[in-house]
């Protein structure tokens, strides 16, 4: 709480009279500003501040319109931007309260340039204009859509809305609202006597890894400009946390990064528990930390195998995927599932381990390192590989900062930043490993950390597997535990909470909390709001290929259509994860 008032305090002495301090069950300073002087206190935190927040971490909004336990301050959306400082090693929470029912507010890309997107997605879902925006259009749903589908009045099931018909006039019209207008994205189609061509790369495609569309200016061979489109794998799952319990809701978070498995519940759960004061056993603790290293080694396999595909060479795919196969087979003894567990739970996990399960892990530890030197001969070494990789799609530690990139690409730059060292969570503390960095932000080193990544996965699973402690695997909490059978036969009220837990689910106390976790991909955070209800008023999830894709004109410009393919194969994205 030091922390806190101290920032606030700095800011008070800037900006008196402007701020409120709000509360939250999380730990980050959260500052309520008008939105006469928002813009001037986010410059402040930017560039003016001692040990400033360099890095815009998320910027989201909340329809409070229905919310049931409202405060003094009267507002119908509130606008949420989080800053993060890598020299305080904190957030900080900026929330500027809106009126109206479709209000608008000051742009902030002239800031942030990672603000382009996170602004087009609050309009996109929400309905909130941003005045001086370079090019405001929807950027999740296509450009025909009608309505704002994160606002209140907006329906959570099909079953609420009318049956879909596509008329095939209607089905012509929408088709051509698709098509590509370069002058709508300030882009010529000629410069100094030479006409540019324009290329749609994808919707489908085996180099953009998923339903994705790059619109290339092209001058020749050579990049001029690209315009990413996203948003054909839109699944709502965002709307989808307003409509299910706190718990059922844990399945759909597997299929968001869908190569991250548990993983994906991970800042959920930190989140809820957090909001809710579930105290986590030793034992649940690091059983999740070893599930979540089986992913992540499950996720490197994959990007590892598919980039070095995408860069011309055919056998390390399938070796590659035949291990991910034995580190499967692990999870799934564990489990009862592969890629979607749906094993973590509130409070803990679904079961204990099994029986055999260390003698499955440390084999797996002792197995792998061997196949990892072999790898590295086999791809790593290749002059073909390094050619097409090194020197290309680099950026700086400025530049990943400035457009929000986290994770083995922020650390391919140098800086050696992880939320399991920088703010441990869930016992991270108590284990041994090391933060692999690059130098050149290359798209050769992003690859160097995720091998060197996997290495140090490793030896967190061994650490795991040796200590793991005794006790429960689930918090004994009436909010995630029903009481047992046995004594539901003795009194009414412990038989009535077994079928309210059961049938309804639990009913998480008012508030709000942020949790983030280093996942797979980078920083994956959820920040969410409770109504004192059994379903959650607002979650929002931050993924990092969001933010990661939008950086793709800048890695570009100025390559060939080979070198973006590379460039793709090496940020390790899944669309699932940029569209949610």
């Amino acid at each position: 709480m030091t922390e806190v008032k101290g920032v606030y305090e700095e800011l008070e002495l800037k900006f008196p009279n402007t701020l409120s301090l709000g509360a939250t069950k999380d730990d980050f300073p959260t500052v309520w500003v008008n939105y006469a002087d928002f813009k001037a206190v986010l410059s402040y935190l930017k560039d003016l501040c001692p040990k400033p927040y360099k890095m815009l971490f998320d910027l989201t909004a909340v329809d409070e319109r229905l919310r049931s336990h409202k405060d003094s301050l009267a507002r119908d959306f509130t606008l949420t931007y989080l800053l993060l400082s890598f020299d305080r090693n904190e957030f900080i929470r900026l929330n500027v309260p809106l009126k109206g029912e479709y209000p608008s507010i000051p742009s902030i890309t002239d800031l942030w340039s990672n603000a382009n997107w996170y602004e087009r997605e609050v309009w996109d879902l929400f309905g909130i204009r941003f005045e001086g925006h370079p090019n405001l259009r929807r950027i999740l749903l296509p450009p025909w859509w009608t309505g704002h589908p994160l606002r209140k009045e907006y329906p959570a099931r099909a079953t609420e809305m009318p049956p879909f018909t596509l008329p095939e006039d209607k089905a012509a019209a929408l088709d051509e609202s698709l098509r590509f207008k370069p002058e709508e994205w300030g882009m010529s189609k000629s410069r100094d006597g030479s006409q540019f061509l324009f290329l749609n790369l994808g919707p489908q495609h085996p180099g953009t890894h998923g339903p994705f569309r790059i619109v290339l200016e092209l001058d020749g061979e050579e990049i001029v400009d690209c315009v990413p489109d996203i948003g054909y794998h839109h699944r709502a799952a965002e709307k989808m946390s307003e409509r299910q319990t706190w718990h059922t809701y844990i399945p759909y978070l597997d299929r968001v990064d869908y190569l991250a498995g548990a993983m994906n519940a991970f800042p959920y759960l930190l989140a809820v528990e957090k909001l809710a004061g579930i105290d986590i056993p030793d034992r649940a603790k690091f059983i999740r930390i070893m599930i979540a290293e089986l992913f992540r080694i499950s996720n490197h396999l994959v990007f590892y195998g598919t980039f070095a595909q995408d860069t011309g060479a055919m056998s390390p795919v399938f070796f590659m995927f035949t291990d991910r196969e034995k580190l499967f087979q692990i999870i799934e003894a564990i489990c009862g599932g592969r890629m979607h567990t749906n094993w973590f739970r509130i409070g803990g996990v679904a079961q204990d381990l099994p029986k055999g399960w260390k003698k499955l892990c440390l084999d797996f530890v002792d197995y792998m390192p061997k196949r990892l030197d072999q790898y590295e001969t086999l791809v790593m070494q290749s002059g073909i590989f390094q050619a097409r990789t090194k020197g290309v799609g680099s950026y700086t530690t400025q530049e990943a900062i400035e457009w929000g990139v986290t994770g083995p690409g922020l650390r391919a730059t140098g800086l050696a930043w992880d939320f399991r060292k920088q703010m441990p969570y869930s016992g991270y503390d108590a284990l041994e490993f090391d933060i692999p960095v690059g130098v050149h932000g290359d798209s050769y080193d992003r690859c160097r950390v995720h091998i060197e990544e996997m290495r140090q996965s490793l030896r967190i699973i061994k650490q795991c597997a040796k200590n793991m402690p005794e006790g429960n695997y689930k918090a004994d909490n009436p909010l995630t535990t029903p009481p047992q059978k046995k004594r539901t036969l003795h009194d009414i009220e412990t038989l009535i909470q077994h079928f309210l837990n059961v049938s309804w689910g639990p009913v998480i106390p008012r508030g709000e909390c942020f949790a983030v976790s280093e996942s797979v991909k980078g920083a994956t955070g959820y920040y969410v709001t409770s109504d004192e209800d059994i379903m959650s008023y607002r979650t929002r999830i931050r993924t990092p290929s969001f933010a990661h894709l939008q950086m793709l004109p800048l890695m570009s410009k100025g390559l060939a259509i080979a070198d973006l393919i590379a460039i793709l194969g090496s940020i390790d994205f899944v669309l699932a994860d940029v569209d949610r």
